[in-house]
């Protein structure tokens, strides 16, 4: 198997999943699913992917997509990596874009 099976256009909303690679869109794929998907689709992706490359991709790759709540559940739950310091404004965004730092805090 190349691409990820149909069940997952719907996560996967932003490409054909005939298009996609397993490979090479490997960290879309990584992100996409605990943000979007199914307890049946992370499943799925922990059959399709080592537990490391799944971590790898989520600490080496980050993508600013997460809901806050999703972020920390992934980080420390799904991928046990509750020990290990992230910035978050490398993942979290909100409705209305990336979050930042709030004006106090810089001062």
């Amino acid at each position: 198997m190349t691409h990820p099976p149909k069940s997952l256009q719907g996560t996967l909303w932003s490409s054909d999943v005939n298009l996609l690679d397993l490979e090479k869109n490997k960290a879309y794929i990584i992100h996409q699913v605990p943000t979007f998907g199914t307890m049946d689709q992370l499943k799925w992706l922990f059959e399709t992917y080592q537990k490391r490359e799944i971590v790898n991709a989520f600490v080496h790759q980050p993508m600013k997509m997460y809901p806050k709540h999703i972020y920390w559940f992934t980080k420390n739950h799904l991928l046990s990596l509750e020990h290990m310091q992230l910035d978050e404004q490398n993942y979290v965004t909100t409705l209305f874009g990336p979050t930042r730092p709030r004006a106090a805090a810089r001062v």
